[in-house]
């Protein structure tokens, strides 16, 4: 079983430095690949990466919610959505992001569609064909 980055990265990048088999990478185009993903065939199923990110995106895929339920103030980075993310990384270098969505406290949203986009991004996206 892998770790899965859900939506609600935002490309903190804290998670990169600590993985001991450097098996995340952000994903190219941001456009296209708006989060930070896990190679699942690199993965050791440490859990390092968890507590290091600071929006918990970072689930077991068994454990990637179907229902998360927002506390109020998070974000969501999608391919569709049109909202502006601003914000410094754990190196204090920008984050810009135009696939974002603001979550209101209680709004509900169906996190495991990250689950296949992770997987895609390894074998059809551009992770495949850094390989």
């Amino acid at each position: 079983m892998t770790h899965v980055i859900t939506s609600l990265c935002l490309r903190d990048s804290g998670c990169v430095e600590v993985c001991p088999v450097e098996c995340i990478t952000p994903g190219k185009p941001q456009e296209e690949w708006p989060l930070f993903y896990i190679d699942p065939d690199t993965c050791i199923d440490c859990g390092a990466c968890v507590p290091e990110c600071p929006y918990s995106a970072i689930f077991p895929e068994d454990e990637v919610p179907s229902a998360y339920t927002a506390k109020g103030g998070e974000f969501i980075s999608r391919v569709g959505l049109s909202g502006h993310y601003e914000a410094k990384n754990h190196n204090g270098e920008a984050v810009v992001l135009e696939t974002a969505k603001k979550l209101a406290a209680g709004e509900t949203v169906d996190l495991t569609p990250d689950i296949a986009a992770n997987a895609n991004y390894y074998k059809t996206g551009p992770g495949y064909h850094a390989k």
